[in-house]
């Protein structure tokens, strides 16, 4: 039985983070093994409310701070060489890369 590398990409850019994972289709491609994905997960939300006056005078209005964190789900045959491409690409620092190999 073969094995297979399931990698998650999550980051707060969905452009850079399409970006990555075309590279990975392109590598998939090359050297000829199969992928399936990327998956789009869905994407988290991280809300923080905060009060809009500093010292708490007048009428209580908020602002409301969000990042969303989008996730990827890719899978693909665990070759030896697709791998070792695989080290190779230029993350950003913003992107959260993770490859675990599953038999």
């Amino acid at each position: 039985m073969a094995q297979k590398a399931r990698i998650r990409l999550s980051g707060t850019s969905p452009s850079t983070l399409d970006g990555i994972c075309s590279q990975v289709k392109d590598i998939a491609q090359r050297t000829g093994v199969n992928i399936s994905g990327p998956v789009p997960l869905p994407t988290k939300k991280l809300v923080v409310p905060c009060r809009k006056s500093p010292d708490g005078e007048g009428s209580a209005t908020w602002d409301h701070w969000e990042m969303r964190v989008h996730k990827r789900l890719i899978d693909l045959d665990a070759d030896e060489r697709a791998l070792r491409q695989l080290m190779r690409i230029q993350v950003p620092k913003d992107i959260s890369i993770e490859i675990v190999l599953t038999s």
